[in-house]
């Protein structure tokens, strides 16, 4: 059987033509892995000879939060290192006497936990990563923990941080060893990316300091000014290295003795954790806009173009990566994209039928 093509082919070749995107690589697979996948357009407007291709290498922009942070906290919570629901002042004395003491690595998770809304890390702390780090983790809540599910870069970067802590590695070591080495994953790093790897990315936005795309540099700023690591971004990847990773998501969430994180986080995180605050929340990751709780539809997206989808419930997970923040910041053309591709890649069966 091969998975019908034709009608995300269409799609994603539509997307080019309008601009949404210079170009676009995607796959759907399950727990034996690929069953189809694809590329379409270029990738950089300015060298048109250039395909997209299957290895091309993409800011994953906030797609880090899942490959790196997601992952390496799982990892340790198997381990029996953290505790979800322990005050973070308990077992962590770099945040004891401050207001972030009261709330918990699940508030984290859940975006539950009060934190302001935007980073603006440079404006508030300056550029030393140490002030950073130290104005992130004593600053004030926006509101009580538990009170409203509220998205915030900020999570990822304290969740990191904590990582960090109980680990007592470096966010890109720990997550070399506990998700990326195990499964093979030999294309995904933090940045800055070496040229000759750089050579393979796609480019996005244009940067104001010397007037070309940024191409093998994180596009976000938190990132660039921690120096390429960190929880909120910065972390490059590939097609093929997503999609074992989202395999292993599915092999793990049915069987033990995987590598890496393992049964018991997927099948915590993808269900809800926020009781009957809205919008719902797992553990980082979300219900797929559009979808109702029953389809068990699971997203996330990064802010340069990307984002995966996994459904245990189904067998299947889906990746679509694109470049679309060369041409504009603007949300909408990409999300009306990636609601079609979504609708597709999880209603046909492998011979086309609906």
């Amino acid at each position: 059987m091969t998975y019908r093509t034709d009608r995300i082919e269409h799609l994603l070749d539509e997307g080019v033509r309008d601009k949404v995107y210079p170009g676009a690589v995607w796959a759907v697979g399950d727990a034996t892995g690929l069953r189809a996948h694809g590329a379409t357009g270029v990738l950089d407007p300015d060298e048109p000879d250039v395909p997209m291709r299957r290895d091309t290498v993409f800011d994953a922009a906030s797609l880090t939060k899942i490959i790196s942070v997601w992952a390496s906290i799982g990892a340790l919570w198997e381990e029996g290192k953290l505790d979800l629901d322990a005050r973070l002042d308990s077992f962590w004395s770099e945040v004891g006497g401050h207001p972030l003491g009261a709330t918990t690595a699940r508030h984290l998770l859940t975006h539950t936990a009060g934190l302001p809304l935007r980073a603006q890390l440079k404006s508030l702390y300056g550029t030393d990563p140490q002030d950073v780090r130290d104005g992130v983790l004593h600053e004030a809540l926006h509101r009580p923990p538990g009170e409203a599910v509220e998205y915030t870069d900020r999570a990822a970067l304290i969740l990191g941080y904590l990582a960090e802590h109980l680990s007592g590695e470096r966010l890109d070591q720990l997550t070399g060893e506990r998700a990326w080495q195990p499964l093979g994953m030999g294309s995904t790093r933090f940045g800055p990316l070496p040229a000759e790897i750089a050579a393979l990315c796609a480019p996005t936005e244009l940067d104001q300091a010397d007037g070309t795309h940024l191409k093998g540099t994180a596009h976000d700023f938190s990132a660039r000014l921690l120096g390429g690591v960190c929880g909120i971004a910065g972390a490059f990847t590939t097609l093929d290295d997503l999609a074992a990773f989202l395999q292993h998501m599915l092999v793990a969430s049915s069987s033990a003795g995987q590598p890496g994180f393992g049964p018991a986080w997927t099948s915590k995180s993808l269900s809800v954790q926020t009781g009957r605050l809205e919008p719902a929340r797992g553990l980082f990751w979300h219900p797929a806009p559009g979808t109702a709780l029953a389809d068990d539809v699971w997203v996330h997206y990064g802010f340069t173009g990307t984002g995966m989808w996994i459904s245990p419930q189904q067998g299947r997970w889906a990746v679509l990566l694109t470049n679309k923040l060369y041409y504009t910041r603007d949300r909408q053309p990409l999300a009306d994209v990636r609601d079609k591709f979504r609708r597709i890649a999880f209603t046909y069966h492998a011979d086309g039928r609906t």
